[in-house]
């Protein structure tokens, strides 16, 4: 969920390499194909050749037929959104729109991709007049289009109670069915754990559940007083009602995830140990757990907020209670910029914080922190099933949500996927124990318990 996850992969489709373009009847009024017409700009961008293929409205080509897949640009409307949003956010909307696709392996053309830009990008001084140059003779120096109907422009505070309702609702209150199409069965949407290469993708995100109980110390005191932070469709508090006999609290800002999460629980038969609620963390007050989890939704709180909700929760909890925060994580730090795909069109005002920034935010809210723990090759591989499940179901997704939103979590979840993989971004599990007066944890001895 970090702009930089995205800017790879959206920087390079309106690239692609020098090679010979293939003849085809030229756009009206320039004698020459689009792909002749910018060959010239493309060889002012790299150095040398790039791996995947490039066709255009006129189906002419550069590139080479036998790569991992094919970037097609089908209209000069993917050229003027590109000239009047240099960068990734251009090269969003045009593939949000549908003016701009890509066939084959996505995954694996994205990674391609990013590699040729990050060994071969040469931006000279005279590439925006030669894009200009180009442009025109494509027919492409129109007006500004009009954005795609999907792009959310939040109003408010930034972080306040409101806005995150807002942007919460602009990510995940799109379909219930849509998620389950691209989750599966689980309904759950954070990383999961392959214990193994046999691990298909439910009993990796049972897997997950289970280890963070254990972290929790569920599995020493049955029975206990959980809280699930951003509980989303009621995944984790089914697990730990359901093998630990926790009685459960679970708030979220989503109103069709509460929806759907009441539902699972009764259909359970939990309803009497599991309680969902329409809550912002912020306004819990004055109960007292033994647990607490968070799994997925530390990115929507802010490193301004940060303290605040380290002390909310500390606040919550008993004497050697835990808190298990599960969240992504950059070096440094990185919030969503307003002129990044993922900041207009997947997470609004979405911030990654480094897990040393989260391990000192906790100790400073009172926490001893016990354990860190780095999940990112599992996170790749969740999201490359996601895509899977996404590719597999894409009709029906589509008829579900339309198509400018299946595409922005096919081209988000793709290339997260290549960034969790190259390490540009990873994904922590921080463990911290609320301490009594005398220093007493409650904390096993060894980590054996958590298998």
């Amino acid at each position: 969920m970090d702009p930089d996850v995205m800017n790879p992969a959206m920087s390079t489709p309106a690239t692609t390499d020098v090679h010979a373009p293939h003849r085809a009847p030229p756009p009206s009024g320039t004698g020459q194909s689009a792909a002749e017409v910018v060959a010239p700009l493309l060889g002012g961008l790299f150095a040398d050749r790039v791996p995947v293929r490039f066709e255009f409205w006129d189906h002419s080509a550069l590139g080479p037929p036998d790569g991992p897949g094919t970037v097609r640009v089908h209209s000069p409307n993917a050229i003027s959104r590109m000239l009047w949003a240099p960068g990734e956010l251009g090269v969003a909307r045009a593939f949000v729109t549908g003016e701009l696709e890509i066939d084959g392996d996505m995954c694996r053309v994205l990674r391609e991709l990013h590699g040729v830009v990050g060994r071969d990008l040469k931006v000279g001084l005279r590439l925006p007049l030669r894009a200009v140059r180009a442009a025109r003779r494509l027919g492409a120096l129109g007006p500004p289009l009009p954005h795609p109907a999907v792009e959310a422009s939040p109003h408010g505070r930034r972080h306040s109670k409101k806005r995150d309702a807002e942007v919460v609702s602009h990510h995940y209150d799109i379909s219930n069915d849509f998620y389950r199409f691209v989750l599966g069965p689980s309904m759950t949407y954070s990383c999961a754990r392959f214990e193994d290469e046999s691990t298909g993708l439910e009993a990796a995100q049972d897997s997950k559940h289970d280890l963070v109980c254990r972290k929790l110390g569920l599995n020493e005191r049955r029975g206990a007083h959980l809280l699930d932070v951003g509980c989303g469709w009621g995944s984790m508090a089914l697990h730990a009602a359901r093998h630990y006999e926790a009685t459960v609290v679970g708030v979220t800002l989503s109103a069709p995830q509460a929806e759907l999460a009441r539902l699972r629980v009764k259909e359970a038969g939990l309803d009497g140990q599991i309680e969902i609620r329409l809550q912002d963390y912020r306004d819990l007050r004055g109960e007292c757990f033994d647990a607490i989890s968070s799994i997925g939704m530390f990115e929507h709180v802010g490193a301004e907020k940060m303290g605040a909700y380290f002390s909310t929760l500390h606040a919550l909890l008993r004497d050697g209670g835990r808190l298990l925060n599960h969240a992504i994580s950059v070096v440094g730090g990185s919030r969503m910029s307003r002129d990044s795909f993922i900041g207009r069109y997947v997470f609004p005002d979405g911030e990654l914080i480094d897990v040393g920034q989260v391990v000192l935010g906790m100790e400073r809210a009172g926490f001893e922190v016990r354990d860190v723990e780095s999940l990112r090759e599992h996170y790749a591989r969740t999201l490359r099933a996601w895509v899977e499940n996404l590719e597999t179901n894409w009709d029906t997704a589509v008829a579900e949500v339309g198509s400018q939103r299946a595409r922005v979590w096919h081209l988000y979840m793709a290339a997260s996927a290549n960034s969790f993989d190259d390490g540009g971004i990873s994904v922590h599990q921080v463990l911290g124990v609320k301490t009594g007066a005398d220093g007493e944890s409650q904390m096993p001895r060894t980590r054996r318990t958590w298998g």
